[in-house]
């Protein structure tokens, strides 16, 4: 085999390690979107840019070890709304963070995540190379690498009993190494408890373990059941919400609680609101009422027929 032949074989060699590498890295199927419609005579090619590079760094970033089918590719999308330039390589944001699963045997998916985190705020460069190390804190990779794991971990935990807790794990790290961070978002001791500090501690806090049992229960009990056995699914559904009364009995105030009722309040409605078990509705009804007030005037459509 002459020289040239040899080089060609080696490219082409480096150029399938490559794609395996990346066809691995692809659990997510996601798109990332920067807008900066709030900001007036700016360089609309730096955000598109970021835009860019926000994309190239999840989707080429490899975050489990396993192998996603594309059907099997966990649908989600990142909202990064820069509302100020701090300086032109620093700026304040809000990220809105939506997540869904597939329903079995259905054309339905479902609403895992809706977060708005209002706290944000990172330098970037134009034209930067976004690298996460898990090891150290960078404010940009590592917040939206802190996303990816909550994203990944809640899938996980919807098809198997506390199966996210490696992913929660590494969202904690994330939060660990992030605590000589100048900014916010990343602490227990700020205003606002509703941050990523706090959202990863209840993850990892076994108080809050039956909301994640309840993930579980909820999604492959529950809504993978009902297209076969409809009555057995909402019955698990409806069943599982003595398990959330008792911890919001213990612990009213639980961030993970409200992320939870934040993605699936209107759901929850849809699935009871039909329902012709009267005794059920009543039951789902009152649980909710204790659980979750800040959605009452949505599940009062259970109720009325």
């Amino acid at each position: 085999m002459n020289r040239l032949m040899k080089l060609t074989y080696l490219i082409a060699a480096l150029f399938v390690a490559i794609f395996a590498q990346s066809a691995a890295a692809q659990e997510l199927e996601i798109r990332i979107q920067v807008s900066h419609a709030q900001l007036q005579g700016v360089d609309n090619s730096k955000y598109e840019n970021m835009q860019k590079a926000l994309n190239e760094f999840v989707t080429n970033q490899i975050w489990t070890n396993n192998v996603f089918k594309t059907e099997e590719r966990i649908k989600c999308n990142m909202l990064l709304n820069i509302t100020k330039e701090v300086y032109s390589d620093e700026f304040q944001a809000t990220l809105q963070v939506v997540s869904s699963r597939p329903v079995y045997g259905t054309g339905y998916d479902s609403p895992m995540l809706n977060i708005l985190d209002k706290n944000i705020q990172f330098k970037y460069a134009d034209g930067e190379t976004l690298i996460f190390n898990e090891n150290s804190h960078d404010e940009l990779t590592s917040l939206i690498a802190y996303y990816v794991y909550i994203i990944i971990g809640f899938d996980y935990d919807s098809f198997g009993k506390m199966g996210g807790t490696p992913y929660f794990e590494k969202a904690q790290k994330i939060v660990n190494n992030a605590q000589g961070s100048d900014y916010a978002g990343w602490k227990s001791f700020e205003t606002n408890k509703r941050n990523r500090y706090w959202l990863a501690e209840n993850l990892m806090n076994s108080i809050y373990a039956p909301i994640r049992e309840y993930i579980y229960k909820y999604h492959r009990l529950g809504l993978d059941l009902m297209g076969t056995r409809l009555a057995d699914g909402c019955a698990s559904i409806a069943e599982g919400m003595n398990d959330l009364l008792k911890v919001h009995r213990q612990k009213s105030d639980s961030y993970l609680m409200s992320i939870f009722f934040d993605a699936k309040a209107d759901e929850i409605v849809n699935i009871f609101s039909n329902s012709s078990d009267q005794a059920q509705q009543n039951k789902v009804y009152n649980f909710l009422k204790e659980i979750d007030a800040s959605n009452l005037s949505k599940y009062d459509k259970i109720k009325k027929k």
